[in-house]
């Protein structure tokens, strides 16, 4: 199964952007994964190709038209297409990783990105939109988001890194952050690898990154450590 990707978007030069180098985008020549970056302006029915129209009740801005996006996403997702629906905004879920190996593992998703004040939520209702925010900032628009959520799915289709083991004790994997990492020089401006590392000692370079990660954790994101295993406990590795 191919992981397919359908952005709606009124910018899709910027598109695959970032995606199109390194790993994203050798998996892409490749075929492990599809981009389809799709104009909402190609849907709008007057000579002006307008997309937008100032809010009801007034207020500042302009919001995006329900009927044009409505034509944009039934053409991206016709009946039958069971991927997911996605409005990258502010107000919506947190994205986690927990939700993006979901996604990772699915067959895509198509994916709104908004601009303006937003879009007219009777799309959201009728179009079954899951609304997702990466961060609590407000962005120019949703493109940047869109790219964030696709690298950090597209990294989690297989055969696109190198190593499966490459993502089992990343930050979130396992409700920690990452543990400090070290290579070469042995030496640098008078600060040394910590020696656990350099000891041939699996058992205790485990035990070691373990206390790191849990104090790094603890330092910068305690909401964290209220579901983090214990070391040799693994209940918790696809919980976030």
């Amino acid at each position: 199964m191919t992981f397919r990707a359908s952005v709606l978007t009124l910018y899709p030069e910027m598109f695959p952007g970032p995606l199109g180098h390194a790993l994203a985008g050798k998996a892409l020549a490749r075929g492990l994964w599809t981009l389809d970056a799709l104009q909402i302006r190609d849907f709008a029915l007057d000579r002006h190709r307008s997309v937008d129209d100032t809010p009801a009740g007034g207020g500042p801005g302009m919001v995006m038209r329900a009927d044009v996006l409505a034509r944009a996403i039934d053409a991206a997702a016709p009946p039958g297409d069971d991927r997911p629906r996605l409005l990258m905004t502010p107000r919506g879920r947190p994205l986690t990783q927990a939700r993006v190996r979901e996604l990772a593992a699915g067959p895509g998703a198509v994916i709104l990105c908004g601009r303006f004040e937003g879009v007219d939520e009777r799309i959201v209702a009728t179009r079954q939109l899951e609304e997702i925010c990466v961060g609590d900032v407000v962005l120019s628009g949703g493109e940047a988001a869109a790219l964030l959520l696709l690298d950090a799915c597209v990294r989690l289709i297989p055969g696109v890194m190198g190593k499966l083991a490459s993502g089992e004790d990343e930050s979130f994997s396992r409700n920690l952050l990452e543990y400090p990492q070290y290579t070469r020089p042995q030496e640098f401006e008078g600060r040394a690898i910590p020696e656990v590392l350099t000891s041939g000692d699996h058992a205790r370079i485990a035990r070691w990154r373990q206390a790191e990660a849990q104090a790094i954790t603890r330092a910068r994101r305690p909401d964290l450590l209220g579901t983090a295993p214990t070391p040799g406990d693994h209940r918790g590795q696809e919980r976030e």
